[in-house]
């Protein structure tokens, strides 16, 4: 076997927390590879989960005409039926542009992208097993950035051509005739939003009896009536208990109550999980937590201290905006850049369920267990001249301010553009701004930008 090629850091991964990672050492001058075991860039982000599932969701609202339903005299619902090559098309168009975007990036930088598998040989040696045969590198810093996969409990089949996890689902086959969704968390959602929204009759299956429990209570309550008038019914406190299916005819899922429910199809939406055992984590006496999870310092370090991991594997928020943060901070602090600030304290969450919801800092339950005094200032999308321009009729935005000063504490939207919105509330807080700040505030108009001032009048007549 020829001798290692050495590089000052070698990135496991080329998802949104590798590429970012790769690039800040690159730009700081040092001899960098990426090592990722799909056939392209991009990792779950732009290959299985974020984009992909981002784009169906916009493609399944055009098709649907959701936008246009409440314009007087518009009528755009959906007039045929949907194929799975109609839904796909975008989706994979949008896929392959953003993954050209990603290899151009890296190109530009310099920075070497092997195809393989890696596992560690020793601490500082990487194999990757590739479509060529296996290659050696030595690297004097590593960034574990493998992201995550799905949760693939026994009971289900999943060799099975009707039964999908979460990555499998943006490769169909044929549109489903009915879907049963297991579990709701932020992935069950959206999907179930998507494809009740292509008039497939669907089902969500949870164990808990509300839905988001992370989200302001009355978001989460606006959500659930906004996705049960979409069509999606809720199986609340339930499990599956039995899978049966054959290869010809419906599935029929047994539930912990004992109520059966036939469909033609299944999502199973159960978590996620980090494959680091792939890696030979032994060799390199990296010390692996549940779910194959990495435990990290302030700077993104393992128990290991030359190797840094970033992303899915290192766990909470596992959002590829945080991830991509958390590589460029993992590679600036190995190559020694001492100015590279932290991640953000506070970052805003975008769930693309339909529709839209989004939210950054405190919500009520949690200020109220902190003993916080707080006032809620809101404003609904009909109050204001873009929101009768779209015709968002039930669409609002809450903020939550400090009753002494009004400095703004959270802020939480449901509706149309909900996870655009939501920045106005994120720059507020990094400023330390609140009501007064947003009514002296200039912003175009018409735009759902007057919603933070419609809501900041509100909190400021209630203080009086």
């Amino acid at each position: 076997m020829p001798d290692p090629q050495s590089f000052d850091v070698v990135v496991i991964g080329a998802g949104p927390a590798g590429v970012n990672a790769a690039i800040t050492a690159a730009r700081l001058g040092k001899s960098v590879a990426v090592a990722e075991k799909n056939p392209t860039v991009g990792g779950a982000a732009l290959n299985t989960g974020t984009i992909p599932s981002k784009t169906l969701r916009e493609t399944a609202v055009a098709f649907a005409g959701l936008r246009t339903r409440n314009l007087h005299g518009v009528d755009l619902s959906l007039r045929r039926e949907c194929t799975v090559a109609d839904l796909l098309h975008h989706e994979r168009a949008v896929r392959d542009t953003e993954q050209a975007r990603w290899v151009s990036l890296l190109g530009r930088y310099g920075v070497t992208v092997i195809s393989g598998a890696a596992r560690f040989a020793d601490p500082h040696t990487l194999i990757v097993a590739g479509p060529g045969g296996d290659r050696t590198v030595r690297a004097e810093y590593v960034v574990i950035a493998i992201g995550s996969s799905p949760v693939r409990p026994p009971l289900f089949a999943f060799e099975h051509t009707r039964i999908h996890d979460s990555d499998e689902i943006v490769n169909l086959e044929q549109m489903p005739k009915s879907l049963a969704v297991v579990g709701a968390g932020v992935v069950g959602c959206e999907y179930a939003c998507t494809f009740a929204a292509l008039h497939v009759p669907t089902h969500l299956i949870d164990g808990r009896d509300c839905l988001l429990p992370f989200l302001d209570l009355e978001i989460a309550q606006a959500l659930t009536a906004a996705i049960t008038e979409l069509g999606v019914t809720f199986h609340w406190k339930e499990q599956v208990t039995a899978c049966q299916a054959p290869t010809v005819g419906d599935i029929r899922l047994t539930l912990s109550s004992g109520k059966e429910l036939v469909v033609d199809a299944v999502l199973v939406a159960a978590g996620r999980e980090s494959r680091t055992a792939d890696l030979n984590p032994e060799a390199a006496s990296l010390l692996v937590g549940k779910r194959g999870q990495l435990c990290v310092d302030e700077h993104f370090r393992t128990n290991v201290k030359h190797i840094y991991a970033a992303g899915d594997v290192v766990g909470f928020p596992a959002l590829a905006s945080i991830s991509a943060e958390q590589g460029r901070l993992a590679a600036a602090h190995a190559c020694g850049d001492a100015g590279a600030d932290g991640v953000p304290a506070i970052f805003p969450t975008g769930i693309f369920t339909i529709p839209e919801v989004a939210a950054v800092g405190e919500t009520e339950g949690s200020l109220k267990g902190k003993g916080i005094d707080y006032i809620v200032g809101r404003a609904d999308y009909t109050q204001t001249a873009r929101g009768e321009i779209v015709g968002d009729q039930t669409g609002f935005l809450k903020l939550l301010f400090a009753k002494d000063g009004l400095r703004l504490l959270g802020a939480h939207v449901i509706g149309e553009q909900a996870t655009e919105l939501i920045h106005l509330g994120l720059m507020t807080m990094e400023m330390g701004g609140g009501a007064d700040l947003l009514w002296r505030t200039c912003f175009n108009y018409p735009t759902f930008g007057d919603l933070y001032k419609f809501a900041a009048h509100d909190a400021m007549l209630k203080r009086g």
